[in-house]
């Protein structure tokens, strides 16, 4: 968050993913999330006004 005009905006937002699967799905996974944002509408109405990125945590059982 930062100070606009004595205002707090978000400019900013990082998601962390923690995905638990089996190793067998990983490729699949990591496939998915290079592009599931663009097909996401949350992220397609806000990206024009913050920055948004994503990170996969891939856990294996």
């Amino acid at each position: 968050m930062e100070l606009e005009e004595k205002v707090l905006v978000i400019r900013r937002i990082h998601v962390v993913l923690n995905l638990k699967a089996a190793e067998e799905h990983r490729e699949t996974a990591v496939r998915v999330h290079g592009f599931y944002a663009d097909r996401c509408p949350v992220y397609r109405t806000l990206r024009t006004a913050i920055h948004i990125t994503t990170e996969l945590n891939f856990i294996s059982q």
